[in-house]
């Protein structure tokens, strides 16, 4: 995946962040993060956390709702606030992400060394691929990506060896799902479904100037002690480093890497 030619663009957008709206916004997001604070403390009611805060009730009790709706918080009259399944939630994701990256980094760096090419690692969330790890490659000419940010699965080298084991229904959703947002591709969801198939088969993905013009990638999924797929690895290059007979290479070094973090997972 390659990420658009950095253009200085001047919108606003700074001076809308500055307003005295975006900063109230901003402090009422960091007194609700001291809410959620001092309940993970053990304040379960508004009256500890009013004083541990220094705010009124009125204000803890507003900003404790909302957390509460928005599932941070739970709240029971008889033992007051405790945290919310949001969390456990949020915590087994980052947990995940941090193993992750932890586990897999070496074996990225060494992917990157072995290819010259940049390597991303990437997980499934909110029906996107999430880049959580990049190891940039060093070639002239570099493929650039950021962690953090999400791309379509249909377009992405990662997004389809994420989808791997996956049934053809989801297939089809995913397809006709990022068409409506997407409709402009190379493939259509015949062609796409026979593509999917093909690298079912052979365990590993690509990315054919897809997400990118002139880009390809060459992607494989990483899998846990139960065999399911928890991540997948992607070597990224320009078109002129990846022609046929160097993805065949490419795909035996991701497949190799992929294989080993892999193990690191309990999976064989």
């Amino acid at each position: 995946m390659a990420e658009p030619a950095d253009i200085a663009v001047h919108d606003g957008e700074d001076d809308q962040a500055s307003s005295p709206r975006a900063s109230a916004g901003a402090l009422t997001l960091f007194k609700g993060l001291e809410v959620l604070s001092r309940v993970a403390k053990g304040d379960a009611t508004l009256g500890q956390m009013s004083r541990a805060l220094k705010l009124n009730k009125t204000t803890v009790h507003r900003l404790a709702s909302t957390l509460v709706e928005a599932g941070f918080l739970s709240f029971n009259p008889r033992e007051g606030y405790a945290l919310g399944t949001k969390l456990l939630e949020l915590g087994y994701a980052a947990s995940q992400q941090i193993t992750l990256t932890r586990v897999s980094r070496e074996h990225l760096r060494q992917l990157s060394i072995d290819t010259g090419d940049t390597v991303n690692l990437g997980v499934l969330e909110r029906d996107q691929v999430h880049y959580i790890d990049k190891i940039p490659g060093s070639r002239r000419i570099e493929v650039r990506c950021v962690v953090g940010e999400r791309q379509p699965l249909r377009h992405t080298g990662l997004g389809k060896a994420l989808l791997l084991d996956e049934s053809e229904e989801v297939w089809r959703e995913v397809f006709l799902r990022e068409a409506a947002i997407y409709p402009r591709y190379r493939y259509d969801l015949r062609q796409w479904l026979e593509v999917m198939r093909d690298y079912r088969a052979k365990g590993s993905a690509l990315d054919l100037d897809e997400n990118e013009d002139h880009i390809r990638c060459v992607a494989a999924p990483i899998r846990d002690m139960s065999g399911k797929i928890v991540a997948a690895v992607s070597v990224s290059s320009i078109a002129q480093y990846m022609d046929d007979a160097r993805i065949e290479t490419v795909t035996a070094y991701v497949k190799e890497a992929t294989a080993k973090i892999s193990a690191e997972f309990g999976y064989r």
